[in-house]
């Protein structure tokens, strides 16, 4: 379980579409003056180097954010995502790319908090070192499923989690599932990202039905889901074709500001012809 590290998948398609999303939502979020709490399940490291050995084995950045990089011609959401990592890179060109508790503590304002966990105990160590020390942000080396029984409901009653696992063992489909009913059934507003890859395998593709008809039983504000098919698997039927981002209770500006981006992007990172997007949202999203 802790042999994953996100190190060499950082700055690929899925973290694009992952940051996108979470990028627009706490953005939102940011409208009204009341703070909020940011709960991160799968914390990871924070932030990665594009230079080093576990980035440059596989250079899946290359076909995600380095195709972003030099363009002029971003619709204002990628435009703003890339402008994120550049502050991140500190203008220094495309060295480092941020993690998800890096995206949420560039958007987090005085009144806000983030909740940060990991276990690996490398990863958390890193974290720790980035963040630890910054005001209203806590990095907890533990289980992120487990937290979210302290972490909720937030004070303001204004709250967004992130869930994020690698979803290199099996046990971690149904963890999932349990975690959104659980966020749902403690905070019925509570606005939560689910990350999920698209692969051949069972588990996969069951997995988004379920969350469905999860937030349509116990959240108020229906679902959103955003999908970037950009690849495709192998020969044996291997391999991450894209991903998707779940959204319970999505902010009702969710939709109106992916549905012209998502088309462009899969066009941006597309690995083959057939390369696509897809929105759905429930009724009453």
């Amino acid at each position: 379980m802790l042999a994953y590290r996100h190190a060499f998948h950082a700055g690929n398609h899925a973290d694009v579409l992952k940051h996108l999303v979470l990028m627009l939502v706490l953005q939102h979020m940011n409208g009204k003056e009341k703070g909020w709490r940011y709960v991160d399940t799968h914390a990871g490291a924070g932030g990665y180097s594009l230079q080093g050995e576990y980035a440059k084995k596989r250079g899946e950045f290359e076909q995600g954010i380095g195709a972003l990089w030099g363009r002029d011609d971003l619709p204002p959401p990628l435009a703003a995502l890339v402008g994120l990592v550049r502050e991140f890179n500190a203008g220094k060109g495309l060295i480092q790319y941020p993690g998800s508790p890096a995206i949420a503590q560039a958007l987090m304002r005085p009144q806000d908090q983030l909740r940060l966990f990991e276990l690996h105990p490398t990863d958390h160590k890193i974290l720790a070192s980035y963040l630890g020390e910054t005001p209203g942000v806590e990095v907890k080396l533990g289980d992120g499923y487990a937290a979210l029984k302290s972490q909720l409901p937030p004070p303001t009653r204004r709250g967004i989690v992130l869930i994020d696992p690698p979803y290199e063992i099996k046990t971690d489909y149904p963890r999932v599932l349990a975690a959104l009913r659980e966020a749902l059934e403690r905070f019925a507003d509570c606005v939560v990202l689910v990350w999920l890859p698209q692969l051949q395998l069972i588990e996969a593709a069951q997995l988004p039905q379920r969350l469905k008809a999860a937030a349509d039983a116990a959240g108020k504000k229906g679902w959103l889901m955003a999908r970037l098919t950009v690849a495709q698997a192998d020969a044996r039927g291997f391999g991450m074709m894209g991903s998707s981002v779940f959204v319970a209770n999505p902010p009702h500006t969710l939709h109106g500001a992916l549905q012209p981006v998502l088309p462009f992007l899969a066009q941006a990172l597309a690995q083959f012809d057939g390369a696509k997007s897809a929105l759905d949202r429930s009724a009453s999203a």
